[in-house]
């Protein structure tokens, strides 16, 4: 599971001194609380485990932020475009985050047929393909260092 490469990346980010904050959508996953579950199984600390309003003001202090397969749940146009199909539908506003590395198997829109902004925003880089090799590729640098 991809989970347990982030896990491990957690761990030796956090190895490194570095503060590691995991934020979740309310909508993420087949049903509520199921992502909380299968981070906790993968054993990441449920301390650093947020809900979307808990860490939504922080973003603009964050250097780097990983997205790992969201979409509409991360789109800024449901705040920046009052005529979008979401507008005002809450997200996780990781745009304001320093970097933004976002992982998916491809540009494809999300659930509302929508385009994503944040994805073609300057401080964002795409990392399309499986999300678990790429996991799997980042633990290992990172391990090596």
């Amino acid at each position: 599971h991809l989970l347990h490469p982030l896990a491990d990346i957690v761990q030796t980010l956090r190895g490194m001194g570095k503060t590691v904050k995991l934020a979740i959508h309310p909508v993420a996953g087949r049903m509520p609380g199921q992502l909380n579950v299968l981070l906790a199984e993968a054993g990441v600390p449920y301390d650093i485990v947020f809900e979307m309003e808990e860490v939504n003001e922080e973003w603009a202090d964050v250097d780097l932020c990983l997205v790992i397969g969201a979409n509409d749940t991360v789109n800024c146009a449901a705040e920046d475009d009052p005529t979008c199909e979401i507008a005002g539908m809450p997200v996780l506003r990781v745009w304001l985050a320093s970097k933004v590395l976002v992982f998916k198997r491809s540009l494809g829109v999300g659930y509302a047929g929508l385009d994503n902004p944040v994805f073609y925003k300057a401080n964002t880089e795409m990392l399309l393909g499986d999300a678990k090799d790429n996991l799997d590729g980042i633990r290992s640098a990172l391990q090596a260092a």
